[in-house]
């Protein structure tokens, strides 16, 4: 008989048992009648969603999509069922689902990229990265990310350099020493995780800002609150990927512990480290509530962080988006794009890094 995990406790000793191969586990792949009967779906689905819409008045698209995919489902599910068993056409359903939630979101995202290109692109000229808003009129002509590009770079590259040295060190004490405060730290590393960023902002201005006034350097301390148990939580898994035996091996060569970390752990995660770097830097550049609360904004270049008001991407975005005309709704959408790209540009540079960093661990070049 084929052995059933249900059955193992009901088994006697002269029972005999069939062994099952692994070629019998593997999932066998889809037939011509399972497209038919996906392709059937989609047909009865979309003609039920459409009827259904018609007769009831629906104006949405998501209401009607959505009554189209749990048609689809249940559809597929009894054709499926009739020609194979119960196992089976679950096995199907459940891999079309995640398909085509997959499918969606994949559209969702291309669909909005590709509505922030049509709009953004007209204003992305030269001249709308070397000219700030001073002097430009909600109406008038002109006008760039100047200003904005250069506030994001000083606040995100002090936060940057503040967040760095402690959030590593962080977490070479919270994975490798392990100390009596490790507990606490990670708790408080956690729980700063899923701050929300307009808290820090309001952390920040209620210290510093109401006594000190606005600044680019109360901006980039706002982003370090945020940054800082990001970097360091996504630090600490990835110096858990170093293999114990390394640490071992040094160890009983004789090494004391700090040169072990050092010279051999942080080596080894390093283009980890600088992949966890990355990422705090993207999510950083994208902040908004806390730099409106302690940076402030501005129309003109501010190139000292240590005084005056500063703007940055998000914030020039955010001020210009909602403005009763077109002209600024156009410089939103074109410094969007911006921010887009370059917050792309660091997730792709993440990737590189990471996949590099794991070639070298495996040995490869």
């Amino acid at each position: 008989m084929t052995l059933d995990l249900r059955d193992i406790a009901r088994l006697e000793p002269d029972d005999e048992v069939e062994l099952v191969s692994d070629e019998a586990r593997k999932a066998r792949s889809w037939t011509r009648a399972e497209f038919e009967d996906l392709a059937v779906s989609v047909v009865a689905a979309t003609a039920f969603a459409g009827i259904l819409r018609q007769v009831l008045g629906w104006n949405g698209i998501m209401g009607t999509a959505a009554v189209a995919l749990v048609v689809f489902l249940a559809v597929f599910y009894v054709l499926a069922r009739n020609s194979a068993s119960n196992e089976i056409a679950l096995d199907r359903v459940v891999t079309v689902t995640i398909w085509s939630i997959a499918l969606i979101i994949t559209g969702a995202l291309a669909w909005m990229l590709i509505y922030l290109v049509v709009k953004g692109a007209h204003d992305l000229t030269p001249g709308f990265f070397v000219h700030d808003m001073k002097g430009v009129g909600p109406l008038n002509p002109g006008g760039g990310v100047k200003a904005a590009i250069i506030g994001s770079a000083e606040q995100v590259g002090i936060a940057t350099v503040l967040v760095v040295p402690l959030a590593i060190l962080t977490a070479i004490y919270l994975n490798e020493i392990k100390g009596r405060l490790a507990w606490p730290v990670r708790f408080i590393v956690d729980a700063l995780v899923g701050l929300p960023s307009i808290v820090a902002g309001l952390i920040v201005y209620s210290i510093w800002v109401v006594h000190h006034r606005f600044s680019g350097v109360a901006g980039s301390a706002a982003l370090t609150v945020l940054m800082l148990p990001y970097v360091t939580r996504v630090s600490e898994e990835v110096l858990r990927t170093v293999p114990d035996s390394l640490r071992e091996a040094s160890l009983a060569l004789g090494a004391p512990r700090w040169r072990v970390i050092m010279q051999v752990v942080v080596p080894t995660a390093r283009a980890g480290l600088l992949t966890a770097v990355i990422l705090g830097v993207a999510f950083g550049v994208g902040e908004t509530a806390p730099v409106q609360l302690t940076a402030g904004g501005s129309d003109y270049t501010n190139l000292n962080p240590l005084h005056g008001q500063q703007a940055d991407l998000p914030l020039f975005v955010f001020n210009l988006i909602f403005q009763p005309n077109k002209v600024d709704n156009q410089r939103a959408f074109s410094a969007l794009l911006v921010l887009v790209i370059l917050v792309l540009v660091l997730f792709v540079a993440a990737r590189f890094v990471s996949n590099r960093g794991q070639k070298k661990l495996r040995g490869g070049r």
